[in-house]
């Protein structure tokens, strides 16, 4: 059997963690992006010349077509949390994910791994949330036997939600957020690489699986146990969704004004997201099916959150130093 996998995205955040696990079982792993030389890291995760980045622009077909060349499975991992330029997320969600799928198709590959979304729905007023499942559309209209991945809210040391929180509480007290009601059920990062791998090999029936963490939190508690985790006490401000919307408006028009150099702090399209609870459905197929036992937030969060408690590395050896004194 060809060994060789082409993971689109794959210097992504949750792509390199499948990248690695793949390297580790032996595959031959094609890395799709758009700047190789940006992702040359990749390249670490196993022998020399077992794992390679390539030139791969998502919206052209002959790009896709030529990263698929001799490949015996493909994995998608590419998406955008906001539209930048010309990866829209009509471009980058639906017809990327469509292009790859023809091209699984002409290939005769039927191992194909999509990850979506939780929260992926054709009526959501979510611009993302409806090309994440027009996206999934496209996936089986064209490969039936595929997976679709669609993980709740994503963390570990790369990720864009705690990281970005967490560097907010340096710069004030008040920390604003948008939904603090909206409920989450926060996923490892490695268990989703894992899942996409057990897909791969066709372990589990083609169709939607849903991946969520083992607790379920508001926004407003997950950022309580963040505060925890920094050894910070900052005050949540909880702003309206109508108030967030109109602010969503002016940052879109500032970032078209400034052709993108100003990036959005939020957009109206995350705020209509937001509306929205963001944990695994009743009755979907989820972890069970892969034989996976989700990790914890708090058995992971302290190995990268530590950097931004007052004293960083060195804030445990404080308290432990403390309560020596006591």
């Amino acid at each position: 059997m060809n060994k060789l996998v082409t993971v689109y995205g794959g210097s992504g955040f949750i792509g390199r963690y499948i990248v690695r696990r793949l390297a580790k079982e032996g595959w031959r792993v094609r890395v799709a992006v758009r700047r190789p030389n940006e992702a040359l890291f990749v390249k670490t995760y196993g022998s020399v010349g077992q794992v390679e980045p390539v030139l791969c622009n998502i919206r052209d077909d002959r790009s896709v077509f030529n990263a698929a060349i001799g490949a015996s499975a493909l994995i998608n991992c590419v998406g955008i949390l906001a539209e930048v330029g010309n990866n829209t997320f009509e471009e980058v969600q639906f017809k990327a994910a469509d292009r790859v799928a023809r091209t699984a198709a002409e290939f005769g590959i039927t191992k194909l791994v999509q990850l979506s979304a939780i929260g992926a729905n054709s009526t959501s007023k979510s611009k993302y949330a409806r090309t994440k499942f027009s996206g999934e559309t496209a996936i089986f209209t064209h490969v039936p036997k595929a997976v679709v991945l669609r993980p709740s809210i994503v963390f570990g040391p790369e990720d864009q939600f705690f990281n970005r929180f967490a560097a907010m509480t340096k710069i004030s007290h008040l920390l604003p957020i948008v939904g603090a009601n909206t409920r989450f059920q926060p996923v490892y990062v490695d268990d989703v690489a894992k899942a996409a791998v057990f897909a791969m090999h066709g372990r589990v029936p083609s169709g939607i699986y849903e991946l969520g963490g083992p607790e379920t939190k508001t926004f407003r508690e997950l950022m309580e146990k963040m505060f925890e985790v920094i050894r910070q006490q900052r005050i949540i401000v909880n702003v309206p969704f109508p108030i967030a919307s109109a602010m969503g408006l002016f940052f879109n028009a500032l970032n078209t004004i400034s052709i993108g150099l100003i990036p959005a702090q939020i957009t109206r399209d995350q705020v209509n997201n937001l509306a929205y609870d963001n944990i695994v459905s009743h009755n979907a197929k989820g972890f069970t099916y892969f034989d996976i036992k989700p990790v914890a937030m708090d058995a992971v969060l302290s190995e990268y959150l530590w950097r931004f408690r007052p004293s960083g590395q060195y804030e445990e050896m404080k308290e432990s130093a403390k309560n020596m004194r006591l």
